[in-house]
């Protein structure tokens, strides 16, 4: 199934929206206590929002299966990303390994879910990765001097590549809107325990107050939500290749809001990550594994009907 177009586009502006709104965020605040509010008061009012609209609140082994999507995707992405950054690597450097998630999504989908890995499916996690490295051309001799913290970003690329494919596996039956919602929720508790630990400090806090209620609204509640629902319809290999874009229009935005400088690298990564997902959505995502199209009737009964059939 094919993403469709205005909700790829969504994902992608709100997403590279979100990568320059953080600096803006960090340079008023300190980044666990950014991080503990965003996660803290988006769980609460999803939550809220949740109840108000009666979507179904996962239960039992479901509840169990959002609970760690949300220590994946959220919590172990941002903060080993945050804890990198606190270490010392560069933000483009952050930039440039996050990016890399098409590829090692794709990879760990093959591993864990047995999905064939198909000539066009390859070819477009190769583009995308080359989309990635040719947008962040500029950081990449800073990988050599990022130091130990890489290794705590290199953990957050792990968390939201796991995170993507066990929400596939386990999460079908999950509301994107109350399986982010537990996410949140989860992801503010270690969180708060950096804050303990590392401090917090306000340098700005009109500056910050503004950050973070965008970073709530469009980043939290929206741009994750919606990356939940292209999950469901394209499968995380499928999702993540959309990180392929991301790096270049992120690059843009800094451009507009902090007055970054755009290389010629950055039009080049937005062409080479366009035909990445262009690729990607011709070659369709490959069905569900059999056990789990045998396990599907009998777990929403005999007269229930697939939304997506």
């Amino acid at each position: 199934m094919r993403i469709p177009p205005v909700l790829a586009l969504s994902v992608v502006v709100l997403y590279a929206f979100g990568y320059p709104l953080g600096a803006l965020g960090v340079a008023a605040m300190s980044p666990f206590l950014l991080l503990f509010l965003r996660f803290a008061i988006s769980g609460v009012l999803m939550l809220g929002l949740v109840r108000a609209t009666g979507r179904r609140v996962p239960k039992g082994a479901d509840l169990g299966h959002a609970v760690v999507v949300g220590l994946l995707a959220q919590a172990t992405q941002f903060l080993g990303c945050y804890l990198g950054l606190q270490a010392g690597v560069p933000a483009g450097v952050a930039a440039l390994i996050i990016g890399v998630n098409p590829a090692v999504t794709t990879v760990v989908a093959r591993v864990a879910l047995r999905e064939r890995l198909t000539a066009s499916r390859s070819l477009a996690a190769l583009l995308g990765l080359a989309a990635v490295v040719t947008a962040c051309w500029s950081t990449v001799p800073m990988l050599a001097h990022a130091g130990a913290g890489i290794g705590f970003t290199l953990i957050g690329l792990a968390g939201i590549a796991v995170g993507g494919v066990y929400q596939q596996r386990f999460c079908r039956d999950v509301d994107p809107t109350a399986g982010n919602a537990i996410g949140m929720v989860v992801a503010a508790v270690p969180a708060g325990a950096l804050v303990v630990l590392f401090g917090a400090d306000v340098t700005d806090p009109v500056r910050g107050a503004l950050v973070l209620v965008l970073m709530v609204l469009l980043s939290s509640m929206t741009a994750t939500t919606l990356y939940l629902r292209v999950i469901g319809i394209a499968g995380a290999s499928g999702a993540a290749m959309l990180f392929a874009v991301i790096p270049a229009v992120s690059a843009l935005f800094a451009f507009l809001m902090v007055g970054e400088a755009v290389h010629p690298g950055v039009l080049a990564g937005l062409v080479l990550g366009g035909a990445a997902c262009v690729i990607a959505s011709r070659g369709g995502r490959r069905a569900p594994a059999p056990d789990l199209a045998v396990d599907e009737p009998a777990r929403r009964g005999a007269g229930a009907v697939r939304s997506d059939a």
